[in-house]
């Protein structure tokens, strides 16, 4: 049995339907089974522009799935999608997401094992009447998970984010002892469960400048932290804190541990994606499904000019499919 993965090209007007038909030209149809959601006028414009041919099949059912083939789900149900590369659009932003609808639906119900989504632009979602600021916070909502986290994985660097896609200014208040516990141990399961790490060893980075300079710049760490990491820690976690982040990567300390927990956002993806862009992987922890994605945007601004780059999308399909086949492996012994 080989394992079946859904895949949501994204925004059609941004670089996901290259990055998908460009990476499935390149992987090994015979270890695992591609089933694209998206439309089929939207997929020939592509393979138009790329200039490629694929053996792709309508899907009609998943009972009789066969290795070699890339299968189609038409999720428009027969509405005429405009392709307008570099546009964000209502009508983009919906289709993306009602592919991304369809792929967890699939995933749930053992269809597919597991799902890699193409970038979204949370504009165009947002235009189509979305209120979720990305893919984590929807496929949590979907799926009801409850505590979840969002997982940038390469080869040389895996972080974790303690909070996502919320403004700077909130994130302090976003921050309780609750909160950043369940974090730590969805961390610290998911590299067990997910990375196959029998103890890893996480490093916790501090909230504020120079991890608050003993109290002066902010007593986060001290007062929420620092606590927080000394209980787990206790319970048989191996996790340190807190780090001041820039000395941290600025003197390569990641190297020294399985993965970093970041406070927000872009604490924990400026280093990495310096590190490690073009082939860095967003992996949905906490979740009762798989999901990868690749580590970039809708790119805009090259969509449609043969200009993007596959292989972040390679990564999370090639993440996504040892994950899948894992897991299935566990169910069967």
């Amino acid at each position: 049995m080989k394992p079946v993965i859904a895949i949501s090209l994204g925004d059609v007007n941004g670089i996901g339907p290259e990055v998908v038909l460009i990476a499935l030209k390149k992987i090994n149809l015979n270890k695992s089974i591609p089933v694209v959601i998206g439309n089929y006028p939207v997929i020939n414009t592509y393979l138009r522009l790329l200039d490629l041919n694929l053996p792709i099949k309508p899907l009609k059912n998943f009972d009789n799935l066969e290795t070699g083939n890339i299968y189609l789900y038409e999720s428009s149900s027969g509405e005429e999608i405009e392709v307008n590369p570099g546009q964000i659009s209502a009508q983009a932003g919906e289709a993306a997401m009602k592919a991304v609808d369809l792929g967890i639906k699939f995933c749930l119900e053992k269809k597919c094992h597991a799902i890699v989504t193409a970038p979204i632009s949370k504009e165009a979602i947002s235009l189509a009447g979305y209120s979720v600021p990305g893919h984590t916070e929807f496929l949590a909502e979907k799926t009801s998970a409850k505590k979840i986290m969002m997982i940038l994985a390469s080869d040389v660097l895996r972080v974790g984010l303690a909070t996502i896609h919320i403004p700077l200014k909130d994130v302090a208040a976003a921050l309780n002892p609750e909160k950043l516990s369940d974090q730590i141990y969805t961390l610290h399961d998911s590299l067990i469960r997910d990375f196959g790490i029998s103890n890893p060893k996480i490093a916790v980075l501090g909230l504020n400048p120079h991890a608050g300079d003993g109290g002066v710049l902010g007593r986060e760490e001290i007062d929420l932290i620092e606590p927080v990491v000394r209980r787990i820690s206790q319970n048989g976690v191996n996790v340190e804190s807190p780090f001041a982040a820039d000395g941290y990567f600025g003197n390569q300390k990641h190297k020294e541990f399985d993965a970093t927990l970041a406070m927000y956002h872009d604490q924990g993806l400026i280093p990495f994606k310096l590190l490690s862009f073009g082939k860095g992987v967003n992996f949905t922890a906490g979740l009762p499904i798989i999901r990868t994605s690749p580590d970039h945007g809708t790119g805009f601004n090259i969509a449609g000019k043969n200009m993007a780059n596959e292989g972040s999308f390679l990564q999370a399909w090639n993440l996504a499919e040892e994950m899948a086949i894992n897991r299935m492996k566990k169910r069967s012994s």
